[in-house]
Formats: C-alpha cells, structure tokens, sequence
C-alpha cells in the first residue's frame, strides 16, 4: 500500500516561530514513517518556505533545504520546488499545518489551503479567523448561550476612561497568539503601559474583566456531530497568571504554573466542562481539533477564556498531554486528524 503524501508546514512569521519548530519536531518523532511519506516544509522568521529533511538542524540558513511553494493552482496540484533550471512538481494526499499565532492559525494560511485544493488537518478559514479574534469569539460563544468575560475593544487611538474599570482587569492583543503581550493591571496607573504592550502586537486591543476560578483546559478532536475530548487539565498557579512559552526554557516547567492531569475536579463539573467545551467548538465552527481553555467558577458556572485551533504539539504542551491521559498518544492523534481531514469521520 502506497504511503500518504503528508507535507507538514511548520515555522512561520509570528511571534510564535520557535514553539512551532518545537511542536514539528515532536509531530516528527510520533509520525509512522510506514503509513506516511512526509515533506517537510518549514516558513523562515522572513518567510522564505523550503522544503528540508526535517524541523530539525540549520534548515533556516538552507542547510539540506531548497525553496518550495504551495501552488495555488488547482491545476499544478501540491508542492512547486525549485530546482536545477526550473520548478518539479511534487503532488500531495494531505496538509498538516503545524503553525502557531498570525498568518498559521488566522485562516490567512487556510486560505492558500483552500485555493491549493489539498485537504488540510485543522479548522477551516471562518473558523480559524474567528477564534483568533478573542472579541469574535465572545460575541459568537454568548450568542450561543455561553458565558464570557465582560470585555471592552480599544482600537487605535481610542482614548479610554480608567476609572470604568473594576480592577483588576487583564489586557490582551485581540489576535495574538500565546499569552504574548497580555498584562495584569491592578490600578489605573498601570493601564496605559498595558495598552502600548498589547498594542505591539495587534491594532486591535481587548480589556477583560478578570474571572475568579479555576483556569481548565478541554482538548476536543472531530467534526461536528461527531466529537471527543480528552482528559480535562487544570493550571495550577503559584502566582500571578499564566504565561505559556514565556519562560526561557520551558521544557523544564513554568517559574509560576504547572498542570493536573487530569484535572481535580468533581466529575460532574468535568462533564459539565466537556460538554460546553464542545458547544463552544461547534458554534465556533471548529473542525478536526482545538483546545478549549475555560473558567470554572467556585458557583459552577464555565466561563470560556480563549480557543486555540491550532495548539501546542510540544513535549510540554497541553492538548497532547490532555489526549494521552485519555489513551490517545501523539502518533494516534496525528492518524485520527489525517484520517478525519480525508474521510470526514474519526477513525
């Protein structure tokens, strides 16, 4: 039996490069060699694309690499890779984007996808766009009969009233990646400089009022109606809030934060956690995977914080820890999404 053609993207220009390398590295240690033949094709921090032997090594100054494009041309089907006095034409089964924050998980990248006609594992370019805009999100989710923080949009320029505040409130990049450029601000005073760090990374800034309760991640595989989750998982803090990959070395944990899984909570809350995280996911209109992060408040309530729908694949992220608790390692997750991006349905 042939093997699948699987060109996995990997790198990209975001804030976010070096966790996607990271993640592409660990997709390469799970991948079945037997039922695939990968390519792998990693996006500079310039956005140069090449094609290489893998995420790991100086693939980023063209060792082992040559230039390689996705063609948008349905007609020269798969990948165009630069050559001796030309371009061959590499055809593809399947794309598995391994990209992190702006331009790998806003649905631009979706687009090219769309236009290539090549499946591709992950959510579509609604979708992608829509989670990656927090205020979106919100406005779609509490349209769905979901609860969110209360929220205020400052745009450019806006001039903002500190004294509307509750403090403390957190201020967030509205599309950004990660927890990059987000701040806790206790008083009036800090909240301008809060507002210049957010807005090095979006025009576009969100203001939220801080949720009291304990931050729960759901992982959630599938196409609706047919989803599953795997285990729950709950940040615990020693202090402050939690700041994924900010930390110099991350491998080796968190100054401030590490994760229960599963998570230790009463079972009639994890329930009640996976089944909103999966009506989140749907009225999202999430496809093939995402991880769902939420408040669980001390009165029951779930309060959804933000979605990922293309998260972390590290040795330290959650959403492959979450699904290995449930009995699903990484080389099965990986078959489950191929299978379910070809076939519609999870295996």
């Amino acid at each position: 039996m042939d093997r699948l053609k699987l060109a996995v993207i990997f790198g990209g220009t975001s804030e976010e490069h070096p966790i996607s390398v990271k993640s592409a590295r660990e997709v390469a240690k799970s991948l079945d060699t037997e039922k695939y033949e990968p390519y792998w094709i990693g996006i500079t921090q310039s956005g140069a694309w090449v094609l290489c032997d893998g995420p790991d090594g100086d693939w980023e100054n063209g060792a082992n690499s040559r230039p390689a494009v996705l063609s948008p041309d349905r007609t020269v089907h798969g990948l165009l890779v630069q050559g001796d006095g030309g371009y061959e034409t590499i055809s593809l089964d399947v794309v598995f984007p391994v990209l992190h924050g702006k331009l790998g998980e806003d649905g631009a990248i979706q687009g090219l996808f769309e236009l290539s006609g090549v499946p591709y594992v992950g959510c579509d370019v609604q979708s992608s766009a829509v989670c990656m805009d927090k205020a979106l999100a919100y406005v779609v989710t509490r349209g769905a009969g979901i609860a969110t923080p209360d929220f205020w949009i400052v745009n450019t320029d806006d001039d903002v009233d500190t004294s509307q505040f509750e403090y403390p409130v957190f201020v967030k990049p509205a599309r950004s990646g990660s927890s990059f450029g987000v701040t806790k601000v206790s008083s009036e005073e800090e909240l301008a400089a809060a507002l210049e760090t957010a807005r090095e990374y979006d025009t576009k800034v969100l203001i939220e009022a801080a949720v009291i309760g304990s931050e729960i991640g759901c992982a959630v595989m599938g196409n609706d109606p047919d989803l599953v989750t795997g285990e729950c998982d709950r940040v615990a803090l020693s202090h402050g809030f939690f700041r994924i990959h900010q930390e110099a070395t991350p491998e080796t944990g968190s100054e401030n934060s590490s994760f229960i899984v599963p998570a230790d909570i009463p079972d009639d809350k994890r329930a009640l956690v996976q089944e909103t995280a999966k009506k989140i996911y749907r009225a999202l209109g999430c496809r093939g995977l995402a991880r769902v992060d939420l408040f669980l408040k001390e009165d029951g309530t779930v309060v959804l914080n933000e979605v990922n729908t293309l998260p972390g694949l590290t040795s330290y992220s959650r959403y492959p820890r979450m699904m290995n608790a449930a009995g699903l390692p990484l080389g099965e997750v990986i078959d489950r999404l191929v299978s379910l991006t070809l076939t519609g349905k999870l295996q």
